[in-house]
């Protein structure tokens, strides 16, 4: 299986943080691996695997694990069976889609996919409410199912690199992304964004757009025409709080701080 007998070195760590680093060989993990079953973070990422064996389902308290880099072609069974999972990284395997029983993965927080062959949104992750960050970049994915707000916690979703030739109209329902990629897709006209009110990043760069889309005026946008945009927002924010400023001096009263946060970058 796998790379021949290419070896491949992989790391686990405990629960009091310390880190163990072994060895994958032609693909196939060490057996010592299993008896670890307080493991709370295990990285197998670019160790030549085609499967998992069903003794990762004895690693319960298991938080992270990646899988990346590997050459899965469906996600291991026993995989849906970690109760604690919170951070999964399956990017860059032959993955078409996620099996049913990947919904048991109540405690997923945030999953990459990026670089796959997923042409359908995976209707497993629809049972996962809790889940906040998506990463589906590089796949070849065209729609997004119409029930996509079941996924209430989601606050960053990454489709850029994907085969979207119009804005997927369930994402202005999607009132509680911050972070939204849509990259390098064919999108060549953007909606009014505005309605999207916890919305801090939006990138669109390499769609055919005219122009950049019209979004709130706290909203970092990444594009064509991006930077301009900004700036000319910028300067006319300013004017307006001058304005402000000025009428203010007139009345005897000051502005309040309207609270708006600070824009903060993906995290």
């Amino acid at each position: 299986m796998g790379s021949g007998g290419s070896t491949c070195p992989i790391s686990a760590e405990g629960p009091a943080g310390v880190e163990q680093r072994l060895e994958a060989r032609g693909g196939q993990l060490p057996p010592a691996l299993w008896a670890q079953r307080g493991l709370r973070k295990l990285y197998l990422s670019g160790a030549g695997l085609r499967d998992v064996p069903a003794e990762l389902a004895s690693l319960r308290h298991l938080r992270t694990l990646a899988l990346d880099g590997n050459e899965l072609m469906e996600v291991p069974e026993a995989l849906c069976q970690l109760p604690c999972l919170a951070y999964l990284y399956l990017g860059r395997n032959g993955l078409q889609g996620l099996p049913p029983a990947f919904s048991h993965l109540q405690s997923l927080r945030c999953l990459w996919l990026e670089g796959n062959f997923v042409g359908r949104f995976p209707h497993a992750l629809l049972g996962l409410p809790g889940l906040r960050s998506l990463q589906l970049g590089d796949n070849r994915l065209a729609r997004l199912p119409s029930c996509l707000p079941r996924m209430a916690g989601l606050q960053g979703l990454w489709l850029y690199g994907n085969r979207f030739q119009h804005f997927p109209p369930v994402l202005l329902r999607m009132t509680q992304l911050r972070i939204l990629d849509l990259d390098r897709n064919r999108i060549a006209r953007f909606p009014d964004l505005q309605c999207l009110a916890g919305l801090s990043l939006l990138s669109y760069d390499h769609n055919p757009v005219r122009q950049p889309p019209c979004v709130a005026d706290t909203v970092r946008l990444v594009g064509s025409g991006a930077v301009e945009y900004m700036e000319a927002r910028e300067e006319r924010l300013r004017e307006q709080q001058q304005l402000e400023e000025e009428e203010a001096e007139g009345t005897g009263t000051i502005p309040r701080d309207d609270g708006s946060p600070l824009l903060q970058d993906a995290p």
